[in-house]
C-alpha cells in the first residue's frame, strides 16, 4: 500500500524533491497512516515534514488523550509537532453554525496559517542561504481517503451542488493534497497493523450528531444492501466522469470568457460603481445554461477569488437578471452585486459610498426610530443590508427591532434583491391575502413623490420588508421554521437574535 500511494503521489504531481509538507494528524487511523507514509518519504523523495494537530475542545480527557498520542508518535519520529486549541462550541454558536462546520472551519484556519507561517521563515531562510526550494509554498497533506471521497460525492449531491461537487475532492486542490484518495479504509487499517502502529478511536464518528457520520454508517451501507453492493466503487466512477465534464465545460466557458469576458469596468461608460467583472450580454445569452453558469462562477472568480455561500439559488437569479431588463440587479453574499446595462452583465464589490449613504438615511431617522419618509434623500439610494442563517429553536423570542428582521429562510427559493418598488409588487397579509406594494404605501400615506425611494427586500416580486415599514406575513417565523434568516440594515440597531 504504501508503494501504492507513493506512484500516486508521483503520478499526481503531489510532491517535489524539496517541498514541505505540513500533516493534519487528529491521532486516527487514517491521520497516523499519512504521518507513517510521510516519514517513509522523507528518505525516498525527500521531503520536510512538520505536524499540526488541532484540539477542538469538545471531548475533555478523550482530546487531550489523542493530543498527547501525536505529539509521542512525533517524538518517536522526530518530526516536529505543533498543537493548535480552539473552542469550537463557542464558534458556532457566535456564527450561527453546527459544530461539524464551526470544526472543519476553524482546523482548515488553523492549517493555513501554520502553512503561510512556514512560507514566511522559509523566505527569510532563502534570503539567506539561497534554499533551492525558496520560493514554494508549504503543501498542507490531509488524510481523506476513498470512502471519504465516496460520502463527499454523496453528500454533495443531496445538497444539490453542481458539476464541480459532485467530482469530489481533488488530489490536488492549491496548497492542498490528499495522499491517501487512492486507497481504502481497510487498507490503510490492515498497513497499520502490519507496521505496528496504533492510533486512537474518536467517538464522536459514532455519534448520529453528524451529517457525515449518518452518510458513512447508515445511508451508504443502505445503499450497498438494498440497491447495488458496488455503490461506493460506482460513486467512485462517477466522481472521475464529473471531474471530465465540469474540466471540459469549464476550458468552454473560458473560451467564451476570453472573447467576451471584462476583468473590471474600467474604460466601459455603462459600467456601475465598483465593477469587478463583466460578461458581455449577447455573447453570455447565446450560451447553454450549463456554460452561462460556468460564466457566472467565472465572473465571481474574478470579482471575489474564493467566493462562498452563493447558492444554485443565486446562480438561478443571476441566470434570469441577465435576460431581464436593463438596471436590474441583485445582491449577492459577501458584499458583491450583479447589475445588468445595456451590453453587460457585471458583478459589482461592495462600494463604500453606499454604506455612507445608508448611514446617511440612518441618521435622517426621526426619534420615534423610524425611518421618516419625508427624510428619505430624494435620490434613489439602495442601503446595504447584512444577513446571516442560523438555526430555529422553538420558543425562540424575536424582539421587535426597526433595524433588524427575522425571516422563513425556508420558505425563500431564489435569490434576494435590494431595490426600489417595481410593478406587480405585493406583500402578503394576515388571512393569507395580498396587498400591493403601492396600495401599502397610499394606506400608510406615504407622500407620492416618496413612494419609488423606499427601498424593498423582495423575492422576484414578493416584497419581504418595506425596509423601515413592516414585513411579508408569508415569510414570518412559525412553529414550523427550521432555519432562520436575519437581515439588519447596516448602521441600524443589531438586537441580538
Amino acid at each position: 500500500m504504501q508503494n501504492k500511494v507513493i506512484r500516486f503521489i508521483r503520478e499526481t504531481h503531489m510532491l517535489e524533491p524539496g517541498d514541505r509538507v505540513i500533516a493534519a494528524v487528529s491521532g486516527g487511523a487514517d491521520s497516523i497512516c499519512l504521518l507513517s507514509i510521510l516519514n517513509q518519504l522523507r528518505t525516498v523523495l525527500p521531503v520536510s515534514v512538520r505536524v499540526i494537530h488541532v484540539h477542538h475542545g469538545l471531548r475533555g480527557v478523550e482530546a487531550d488523550r489523542d493530543e498527547a498520542w501525536v505529539q509521542e508518535v512525533c517524538g518517536r519520529m522526530e518530526i516536529p509537532f505543533f498543537s493548535v486549541h480552539r473552542d469550537v462550541r463557542a464558534y458556532a454558536g457566535e456564527h450561527g453554525m453546527s459544530e461539524e462546520e464551526a470544526g472543519r472551519v476553524l482546523r482548515y484556519e488553523a492549517f493555513e496559517q501554520m502553512a503561510r507561517e512556514w512560507d514566511e521563515e522559509n523566505c527569510k531562510l532563502h534570503l539567506i542561504e539561497n534554499s533551492t526550494n525558496g520560493t514554494s509554498f508549504a503543501k498542507i497533506a490531509l488524510a481523506h481517503h476513498q470512502e471519504d471521497q465516496a460520502e463527499t460525492i454523496l453528500h454533495h449531491l443531496l445538497r444539490g451542488s453542481g458539476l464541480r461537487g459532485l467530482s469530489g475532492m481533488h488530489p490536488v486542490q492549491g496548497r492542498r493534497i490528499r495522499p491517501l484518495l487512492c486507497v481504502g479504509r481497510e487498507e490503510i487499517r490492515e498497513y497499520l497493523k502490519r507496521e505496528k502502529l496504533c492510533w486512537c478511536e474518536d467517538s464522536t464518528n459514532e455519534s448520529g450528531d453528524y451529517t457525515r457520520n449518518r452518510i458513512r454508517r447508515e445511508l451508504l451501507p443502505m445503499m450497498e444492501n438494498l440497491v447495488n453492493a458496488r455503490a461506493q466503487e460506482n460513486l467512485l466512477h462517477a466522481g472521475e466522469l464529473f471531474a471530465q465534464a465540469d474540466a471540459y465545460l469549464e476550458e468552454q466557458a473560458l473560451a467564451v470568457w476570453r472573447r467576451a469576458g471584462r476583468e473590471d469596468g474600467k474604460g466601459e461608460a455603462e459600467a456601475p460603481s465598483g465593477a469587478a467583472a463583466g460578461i458581455a450580454l449577447d455573447e453570455f445569452r447565446a450560451q447553454q445554461p450549463i456554460i452561462r453558469s460556468y460564466l457566472i462562477r467565472i465572473l465571481l472568480d474574478h470579482a471575489q477569488p474564493g467566493w462562498k455561500d452563493i447558492t444554485r439559488r443565486h446562480f438561478d437569479s443571476l441566470d434570469r437578471l441577465a435576460f431581464g431588463s436593463v438596471g436590474g440587479s441583485a445582491d449577492l453574499p459577501g458584499d458583491l452585486r450583479a447589475q445588468t446595462g445595456y451590453r453587460y452583465l457585471w458583478i459589482c464589490k461592495f462600494c463604500e459610498s453606499s454604506r455612507a449613504e445608508t448611514q446617511e438615511v440612518r441618521e435622517n431617522s426621526d426619534r420615534s426610530g423610524e425611518i421618516s419618509a419625508e427624510k428619505i434623500p430624494e435620490e434613489k439610494r439602495v442601503p446595504n443590508l447584512q444577513m446571516r442563517i442560523f438555526p430555529h429553536e422553538k420558543g425562540a423570542e424575536f424582539p421587535k427591532n426597526l433595524y433588524t428582521k427575522w425571516f422563513d429562510y425556508d420558505k425563500i427559493k431564489t435569490a434576494l434583491s435590494v431595490r426600489f418598488r417595481e410593478e406587480g409588487d405585493y406583500l402578503s397579509i394576515p388571512g393569507g391575502k395580498r396587498k400591493t406594494a403601492a396600495r401599502y404605501m397610499i394606506d400608510e400615506k406615504i407622500p407620492r413623490h416618496l413612494r419609488d425611494q423606499i427601498p424593498l427586500l423582495a423575492e422576484g416580486s414578493h416584497v419581504l420588508w418595506v425596509i423601515g415599514y413592516r414585513i411579508s406575513e408569508y415569510y414570518k417565523i412559525t412553529d414550523d421554521t427550521k432555519t432562520v434568516l436575519e437581515v439588519t440594515l447596516d448602521g441600524g440597531e443589531r438586537n441580538g437574535r
